[in-house]
């Protein structure tokens, strides 16, 4: 659906973990593994959690393929349970269009404290999200909170108020506006570091 490039965002984030020397990551929602790929492919050590077996064993054979496998842990995980990861275990954790999929509120609000949880003092949670500036917010039928479902598919669009209620626990979020792909898209890249 989104070409086998990395995206933009993995681009922009690979650079910024670099310069920080944080090879540890986790990655949430990897879909085909584009950007996982990608990651490992610049000297991380990745391990990702995605709800789709499709996508796991996608992402496991194409790791295997392109020598990959030793820095790629692919699972399938419901980010909606706690990480199975331990405390203070990632150095990051990175995420392209999860937390805009139809997961509510409160849900979003869990996974944040979850990610928060898993990272090391100083660690850093980059991800991005559709917001409410986009040509598909508030169109379709309404599913709740700020969901909205367009051809079968349910988009959570973030506010600005949202993404600080995200933020809860960590300190001041850094956020960009971008476009990507055709309509376009218009996104926040969230980007909020642990005290």
């Amino acid at each position: 659906m989104f070409g086998c490039a990395a995206s933009a965002p993995a681009q922009w984030a690979a650079a910024r973990l670099q310069q920080e020397g944080k090879p540890q990551l986790l990655e949430l929602g990897a879909g085909q593994g584009r950007d996982t790929l990608f990651f490992a492919a610049n000297g991380f050590d990745v391990s990702v959690l995605d709800y789709s077996t499709a996508g796991v064993a996608a992402i496991n054979s194409k790791a295997q393929q392109a020598g990959l496998a030793r820095q790629i842990s692919a699972v399938c995980h419901d980010v909606r349970q706690p990480l199975p990861l331990a405390d203070n275990s990632v150095d990051a954790c990175f995420s392209h269009m999860l937390f805009c999929m139809a997961l509510t509120t409160a849900e979003l609000q869990q996974l944040s404290r979850e990610v928060l949880r898993v990272l090391r003092p100083g660690g850093l949670h980059i991800y991005t999200v559709r917001h409410t500036g986009d040509a598909d917010y508030g169109k379709g039928i309404h599913r709740g909170d700020d969901l909205y479902e367009n051809n079968g598919f349910i988009v959570h669009f973030f506010s600005r108020d949202k993404v600080a209620l995200l933020a809860q626990g960590y300190q001041q979020p850094e956020l960009a506006e971008f476009e990507e792909g055709r309509l376009p898209r218009r996104l926040f890249r969230v980007t909020q570091r642990k005290p």
